[in-house]
């Protein structure tokens, strides 16, 4: 059993799509998509929020890295979200299932932070 879901995608199309959409989820607080993609941003999220927690420059760097060099995102993960949870532990992100694509039945979702 993988670690990962490999979502139907080679590695770099994967790590944009998880990348992009960690970026939406930091920049706009929520994004919808599937089921599968969101179960497996939800980690990024979780890592990239842990990252500013951490608040050095290692962590900056990694999050930059992550993000494809998205300063915004970087500002605003470091700078707002890492003192709103600074006090919690984990658990920073709620999926909140919505309806059923009508071309493929693939389960919407909403990922958003708590």
């Amino acid at each position: 059993m993988a670690l990962y879901r490999k979502l139907n995608r080679d590695t770099t199309k994967r790590r944009s799509i998880l990348s992009g959409l960690t970026k939406t989820v930091i920049m706009n607080g929520k994004v919808e998509t599937t089921e599968e993609r969101a179960k497996e941003v939800r980690k990024f999220v979780d890592k990239m929020i842990t990252y500013a927690k951490k608040g050095d420059l290692v962590s900056r760097r990694k999050a930059l890295a992550f993000l494809e060099n998205d300063t915004n995102a970087v500002k605003k993960l470091f700078d707002e979200l890492a003192p709103k949870y600074a006090d919690r532990l984990g658990g920073y992100t709620r999926i909140i299932k919505l309806k059923e694509r009508i071309g493929d039945d693939a389960l919407i979702v909403s990922l958003e932070l708590v």
